[in-house]
């Protein structure tokens, strides 16, 4: 099983800065302190997304929440609940998560903040 961690790092505003780590390397994340995603594991899955229109993360299992996405955004009001990633991120964790999937291997992400 693969597992990702996110480790909440700041807050300033609306703008919760994130760590994840994702094989080996840390990914810069950004939430919406209003849609703040509760601390827990979670798991991953790639699908379409009608919304945007491209093939991108889903978390599942989300306490009264659905269509929770990684995608890219540079700002918290980008996002309504989903963790943002640059573009570049965004392409990379994408790719990587569905060449699991395909593979079988399930993905899972435990959220906390930092001590």
């Amino acid at each position: 099983m693969a597992t990702i961690h996110l480790k909440r790092v700041s807050r300033e505003g609306k703008a919760v800065r994130g760590i994840m780590r994702v094989n080996g390397r840390d990914i810069a994340t950004l939430e919406n302190a209003d849609y703040i995603i509760p601390v827990g594991t979670y798991p991953i899955s790639v699908t379409f997304s009608p919304r945007f229109k491209r093939m991108l993360p889903i978390i599942g299992n989300v306490p009264g929440r659905s269509g929770i996405r990684f995608h890219r955004g540079t700002k918290p009001e980008h996002s309504k609940g989903c963790i943002l990633v640059s573009a570049a991120n965004e392409q990379q964790i994408t790719a990587k998560w569905l060449a699991l999937q395909a593979s079988n291997e399930p993905i899972k992400i435990i959220i906390e903040y930092e001590n």
